[in-house]
């Protein structure tokens, strides 16, 4: 049986009136894949940013391997631990990468941050070998990659610290379609080459069906319906999982519809 790596244990989060997060409970083991999906406003980013520890809960925990990572008073030391435990890729690399340093120095930085007396060159060398980069990419800036070259940098960067998890937030959604398979392929291989966990934050219920063995579905800051993907997708229970899944462009669908069936929900 696999390990719990991450385990978020009855989420709060409200700004002024809203509860973005209501009670939010869910686990991750130790290689897997958990889908977390609904659309713009269901609370699905907040919580992966809550994860991560951008954001501080109003309430509730976030437990990696066991040890609890909410402390509201946590310090530099405290911080760089749990970067080197869970890390984000987000939705546009560009934005995360600094435009004026070039790829292998950017690498380079977060080593010497994280792990001051490690062989730094020999290391950014196996980062961009893992993702598919070479020595071209590690000596140009983020503006001379394509976006797809950009999102693998981005994910180097983030494996660099030897994460236990791996959040990726719409991490896919900003890239042509050929491109965004190929990037699912190499994150399916990393993860069984190394047993890292990811967390994808997606309303693309095509990546959840992809490459996650579990999803949660969250609608109003609150989940509603969860389990294995394929029984969910394949039998959804609640009305708002089902209207997801007929909200997925196809011959004859009915915008107008489904719009319709949202407002009624």
């Amino acid at each position: 049986m696999r390990k719990t790596v991450l385990e978020a244990v009855g989420l709060h989060r409200a700004y002024e009136n809203v509860r973005a997060v209501d009670d939010v409970s869910f686990q991750l083991s130790e290689g897997g894949s958990l889908g977390i999906v609904g659309e713009s406003g269901s609370g699905k980013t907040t919580t992966a940013r809550i994860v991560v520890g951008l954001e501080r809960a109003d309430g509730g925990r976030v437990l990696i391997h066991g040890r609890d990572r909410s402390d509201r008073r946590r310090g530099r030391a405290e911080r760089l631990a749990r970067a080197r435990e869970v890390q984000m890729v987000f939705q546009d690399p560009f934005l995360s990468l600094d435009p004026r340093t070039p790829v292998g120095e950017a690498l380079r930085e977060t080593l010497r941050l994280h792990f001051p007396a490690a062989d730094h060159t020999r290391r950014v060398d196996e980062l961009l070998d893992q993702v598919g980069l070479g020595a071209r990419e590690a000596d140009a800036l983020p503006r001379q990659l394509s976006g797809g070259q950009r999102q693998r940098v981005a994910i180097a960067r983030a494996l660099a610290v030897e994460p236990a998890v791996l959040v990726l937030d719409e991490a896919v959604a900003a890239l042509d379609v050929s491109v965004q398979a190929q990037i699912l392929n190499l994150l399916a291989e990393i993860r069984e080459e190394t047993s890292i966990g990811y967390l994808f934050i997606t309303h693309d219920l095509g990546v959840v069906r992809c490459v996650t063995d579990d999803v949660i579905v969250m609608r109003h800051g609150r989940i509603v319906e969860s389990g294995p993907t394929e029984r969910v997708l394949a039998a959804p229970q609640h009305p708002y999982t089902r209207l997801l899944l007929e909200s997925v462009p196809r011959p004859g669908w009915d915008p107008q519809g489904i719009a319709a069936a949202r407002r009624a929900l």
